[in-house]
């Protein structure tokens, strides 16, 4: 798994952009797709903040920081997605 500090802007159903921050991102062997996962930018961890996981599809270059991301609809995925995810917060409660 990857920590990164990144923000990112997606587009909602109605065409507006909205800015979300990476929480982080990672590549699944089993379904062989990467997956990132954001919340609002600017969330205030003192209130339950709201997760979202995408499938990931990054542009292939080096320089590039767009990408393409869709919905997870595989209810096995979700099931994964969700694990490391609680993975990911045990692991930073550990170091804390």
């Amino acid at each position: 798994m990857e920590y990164e500090q990144n923000v990112i802007a997606l587009t909602n159903e109605q065409g507006d952009e909205e800015l979300f921050e990476v929480l982080f991102t990672f590549h699944s062997d089993e379904f062989n797709k990467d997956y990132i996962i954001v919340y609002p930018a600017g969330a205030d961890f003192e209130e339950p903040v709201d997760m979202y996981p995408f499938i990931f599809h990054p542009e292939q270059t080096e320089q590039s920081t767009e990408g393409v991301v869709d919905q997870i609809e595989d209810d096995a995925e979700l099931v994964m997605v969700e694990e490391k995810l609680n993975q990911f917060i045990d692991d930073l409660e550990e170091e804390e």
